[in-house]
């Protein structure tokens, strides 16, 4: 079958599945060689395969708010570079927020893959940096321009035809407070793109350059015929929805989010007119991260258990004003691109709801929930970063209850860090974890339970937080109740507690208490019709309170 321009079904389906595997094997690599936490533990990574005109080919799961960008990269470097211009062996980075959205801790690596001297496509993994020189350690929430938030970098060669460029790996490592990780991390991400290029060259030997792109191809053209008929099913008309984010940190004024969704034919159209202007906060990003978490809704609703390729998508048209924390242009701060992104989708469903209830789910506190401690650790003599993304309630869905703790939207399949692990690894304490009772929103389907967690600190530190989503929480559907909102409190209980929800770089002293509580999800359905035996269940595992229900569902009293 090599060099056949015509696979056979069997084969389309060997390659359509060797780009996967390939895929995770990329992942695989990049996480069981990174230096630093927030890769190996959390998985703040993604990776992907691409044709040489930047189609998708491949990808391992991972973060999709990075997944969607990650061919933006391809389309970047060759715009900068020239497809002429790249040789076997050539390495690129790049983390400008503008251009390829996210912000600018999440490094793209690149490297073009060539068989037989033709360029065939390239091998793309992205990750989270724990610093890359900010103003602050780790990242800083109080930016209001895009240069306070680190090095930013446009198309830049690390690797020359095989050869390291040690004084721009040296430029990049030296202004990170963690340049030991960042080095390890760096080439961690590098052995990922050769994993991916040896893979394709395998596959290139067996079935030739014509053979595997022709298979694309038809891969290709499946996905798309079937997201169209999937949008034909929706009923045409303009659905609309809006809510508000808390505040962008520099004012308490509300941020908001303004989305319509059109339903023509086959063709589904995203507007995000009339959302806010690009904040004086950080609480923006550039368009490419708007067009990725816009895909993720779609594939929520259309055809999700079908992997995405470069055939997906196309009858989908995203439009965001230039200058709108959508389409954000320099020099906006952009450390804190996903919340509206995530409160998007949540409007998506709202808007949507009435006319595909069963496809639809109820909203989440659709953020990330950042906690960070920062500092000296006394026991390895180093600077520590603790940062992390923390659990929220789901929402309920039509014949299912909300999922409980579990990441955000754009997360995906980002883990949590294991106490153990923060306990091990820096100077931190963790009291309590676990899920939060009586925070899913009432209804037909309960929404998902939010968590707890409680840390103390063991030496002076400095406290950075961004919790979000008490203007709009998670929205029930269809009847459904709202979750609980989040709430952060520092030294409890004590005649210091302080109530916050976004700090930058706060010193805390050492044995300070910060405890948690993220956002539940939204009920789905009358809760009126729950089945009093699910409620029972909720009661036998603790995730509700014979006070909760009593107030929540009108049955009560067929209750004990």
């Amino acid at each position: 079958m090599a060099g056949s321009l015509y696979p056979d079904p069997v084969s389309i389906e060997i390659i359509r599945n060797a780009f996967i595997s390939a895929a995770r094997e990329m992942n695989f690599n990049l996480i069981r060689g990174a230096y630093s936490e927030v890769i190996y533990e959390m998985q703040d990574s993604s990776v992907g395969l691409f044709d040489h005109r930047g189609n998708l080919l491949g990808q391992s799961p991972g973060l999709p708010v990075f997944l969607g960008i990650l061919e933006v990269a391809v389309r970047v470097v060759t715009e900068a570079v020239g497809s002429e211009n790249f040789h076997r062996g050539d390495v690129f980075v790049v983390n400008d927020a503008v251009l390829t959205g996210s912000h600018l801790n999440d490094l793209m690596v690149l490297a073009p893959l060539f068989y037989e001297g033709e360029l065939f496509g390239f091998s793309v993994a992205k990750a989270h940096f724990a610093d890359i020189g900010a103003m602050d350690p780790g990242e800083t929430n109080d930016a209001t321009e895009i240069y306070q938030e680190g090095y930013r970098l446009g198309p830049l060669k690390i690797i020359s035809a095989g050869e390291p460029r040690d004084d721009v790996i040296d430029l990049l490592t030296r202004n990170s407070r963690l340049s030991r990780q960042a080095y390890g991390d760096l080439w961690a991400m590098i052995a990922a793109c050769r994993t991916g290029e040896t893979r394709l060259q395998e596959l290139l030997e067996r079935f030739g350059m014509q053979g595997v792109r022709a298979a694309s191809e038809s891969v290709f053209a499946q996905c798309e015929k079937l997201d169209r008929e999937a949008v034909q099913a929706i009923p045409d008309g303009i659905y609309q929805s809006s809510g508000y984010l808390d505040n962008d940190r520099q004012s308490d004024k509300p941020v908001s989010v303004k989305v319509s969704v059109q339903v023509k034919g086959d063709e589904m159209s995203i507007d995000l007119s009339g959302s806010n202007p690009q904040t004086q906060g950080c609480l923006n990003c550039g368009f490419p991260a708007t067009v990725s978490v816009a895909r993720l809704a779609f594939k929520f609703i259309i055809n999700p258990q079908i992997a995405v390729t470069g055939g997906t998508f196309r009858n989908l048209h995203i439009k965001a004003e230039k200058g709108s924390i959508f389409h954000a242009e320099e020099p906006a701060a952009c450390q804190y691109y996903y919340p509206h992104l995530g409160l998007m989708i949540d409007m998506i469903f709202q808007a949507l709801a009435p006319v595909i209830p069963e496809k639809v789910i109820a909203s989440q506190c659709a953020d990330a929930m950042n906690i960070m401690f920062t500092g000296h650790n006394p026991r390895s003599s180093e600077t520590f970063i603790s940062g992390e993304a923390t659990a929220v309630g789901w929402g309920a869905h039509e014949g299912h209850d909300g999922e409980n703790g579990m990441i955000n939207y754009g997360g995906g399949d980002l883990k949590n860090f294991p106490v153990e692990v923060m306990e091990s690894r820096f100077p931190l304490l963790i009291w309590k974890y676990g899920l939060l009772p009586d925070s899913g929103g009432a209804g037909r389907w309960r929404g998902g339970l939010a968590i707890e967690r409680e840390y103390e600190t063991l030496s002076d530190s400095l406290l950075s937080l961004w919790f979000e989503r008490t203007r709009t929480p998670g929205l029930g559907i269809l009847g459904g109740s709202t979750g609980s909102t989040p709430r952060v409190l520092i030294n409890p209980g004590s005649e210091s507690e302080r109530s916050v929800l976004k700090v930058s770089s706060l010193p805390v002293s050492s044995h300070t208490i910060v405890n948690i509580r993220t956002g539940g999800g939204g009920g789905y359905g009358n809760p009126a019709e729950r089945d009093p035996a699910k409620i029972e269940e909720d009661l036998a595992d603790g995730y509700v309170t014979l006070k909760a229900v009593k107030s929540d569902y009108c049955f009560a009293e067929n209750v004990k």
